[in-house]
């Protein structure tokens, strides 16, 4: 089947997308507003950019039930920083309770029996219960779409302090993903677990290195 984007509705392409550009890590956001109220949501569309400066990316979309803007976006507008938490198969019920739609006033850290802690270098709340933590400061936001439903953003932050549970930390700074037990999110309401490994080396570069 050959698809033309502009032939199909977005629900449609999103189905797409969400099916085949798997498995996502999955961002979940800590932030608080001007009035010091704190909002907690995931984000499957979710990466990093680079290492130097360290810098994470993630895309809140619009809201599909009134085509609004999502508190973590706002509030990360307002206060120019946020909080990544990553999620585990020990955090997925309590991030997906954290997924639902609640009114502003709601706290969804209570919301889903979570436990804040406080961050070093910003002033959102981490997830004391997630095993790593990364502190951000906003970059930038990059406008994707036209406002409507499926559209979204792309919210860069750089990353200004890293709490890591002793449990997971491997000597020379790695991470024991096999203690992590890090979630992902595939289409629909599944998501998949890290517990299949295989290796593969690269082959060394084949560009001659700089004097």
């Amino acid at each position: 089947m050959e698809i033309n984007p502009a032939d199909i509705s977005a629900g449609s392409m999103n189905k797409i997308i969400l099916g085949s550009v798997v498995p996502r890590p999955i961002a979940w956001v800590s932030t608080v507003n001007e009035a010091g109220q704190t909002n907690l949501a995931p984000f499957s569309f979710f990466n990093a950019v680079c290492t130097k400066p360290p810098t994470l990316l993630f895309c809140p979309g619009v809201r599909g039930t009134d085509a609004g803007t999502k508190d973590t976006l706002h509030n990360i507008r307002a206060t120019k920083e946020f909080v990544i938490n990553i999620v585990t198969e020990g955090t997925a019920e309590a991030m997906n309770l954290t997924a639902t739609e609640l009114p502003s006033e709601v706290d969804e850290f209570a919301f889903a029996k979570l436990t804040p802690a406080k961050s070093l270098r910003v002033k959102a709340p981490r997830v004391s219960e997630s095993p790593i933590n990364f502190e951000c400061m906003l970059n930038q936001i990059v406008d994707i779409g036209d406002g409507s439903p499926g559209s979204g953003w792309v919210v860069i932050g750089e990353v200004v302090h890293v709490h890591v549970a002793d449990e997971v930390m491997l000597p020379d700074y790695k991470i024991n993903i096999a203690v992590l037990k890090p979630i992902g999110r595939l289409a629909g309401f599944n998501y998949t677990r890290v517990n299949d490994f295989f290796e593969m080396k690269r082959l060394p570069s084949q560009i001659e290195a700089k004097p």
